[in-house]
């Protein structure tokens, strides 16, 4: 049997890392930690950082390269078969480094249940009949960083927010009945396709950590400079990690 904790671990910055997290960390017998293209390495050095940081015990450490998400085709289609891939990795590792069984952690950014799919790709090794039990720790969501880097309320009083994609937002338009809209994995600046007019906007990069960079103000004004801050940003690090929030005048 395995048991696999996914950990919410926030943006990277270790003060983002609950007690639930650092105990469930040392309990595990292997942290798997996952490789990209050479641009994000900074990515798996916050990770070995955040593992250096709380290790006490004997907790072995193991890295391995992620496959690569192909960009071409339907998107669906490709994040399914992107999935199917890293399950198999994760099942390679978990062969080699826990052939008897143990207690496996995986560290996850933000929080394994807002918009990333760990929980799913577990779902897939279950599925393919290996003993698994899942359990979550929560960690800081981006939204949370977000609201707390501008200090400010994710909503509106008695009003509901809606969570979605930069995807959706550029081919679907602004949702109705709801004057506030968090955006995630919006690679396109989506926000750049609505009528700016009477809307305001929340934007973070990096959030918690120290390259962290907010833009705050009304849409019209402050789109293009998000747009060329967020590309010279890319550039100089060769990845970004940003959200936003975007709502309508007139929400009280």
């Amino acid at each position: 049997m395995i048991d696999l904790q996914l950990i919410g671990i926030g943006t990277g910055n270790p003060d983002h890392l609950t007690r639930a997290a650092i105990a469930a960390m040392n309990a595990a017998d292997l942290i798997l930690l996952p490789r990209k293209r050479d641009a994000t390495s900074d990515l798996i050095e916050l990770r070995r950082a955040l593992c250096a940081s709380v290790l006490t015990g004997a907790t072995r450490v193991v890295e391995f390269d992620l496959p690569e998400r192909d960009a071409a085709g339907d998107y669906l289609a490709a994040v399914g078969d992107w999935h199917g891939a890293i399950a198999a990795c994760w099942a390679t590792q978990i062969a080699a480094h826990l052939p008897d069984g143990g207690r496996l952690a995986l560290l996850v950014w933000g929080d394994p249940s807002l918009y990333d799919s760990s929980l799913r790709i577990a779902e897939r090794l279950r599925d393919g009949g290996l003993a698994l039990r899942i359990s979550v720790i929560p960690g800081i969501t981006s939204l949370q960083a977000l609201t707390a880097a501008h200090a400010i309320p994710l909503n509106t009083l008695a009003a509901p927010v809606l969570i979605t994609t930069g995807r959706r937002l550029r081919t679907e338009g602004w949702p109705d009945s709801v004057d506030t809209l968090a955006l995630m994995l919006d690679g396109d600046c989506a926000f750049t396709a609505l009528v700016p007019d009477g809307v305001t906007i929340w934007w973070g990069a990096y959030l918690g950590m120290p390259q962290q960079v907010l833009v705050a103000g009304p849409l019209g004004e402050v789109a293009q400079s998000i747009v060329e801050r967020r590309a010279a940003l890319r550039a100089t690090h060769g990845w970004i990690m940003d959200t936003y929030l975007l709502r309508r005048t007139g929400a009280a």
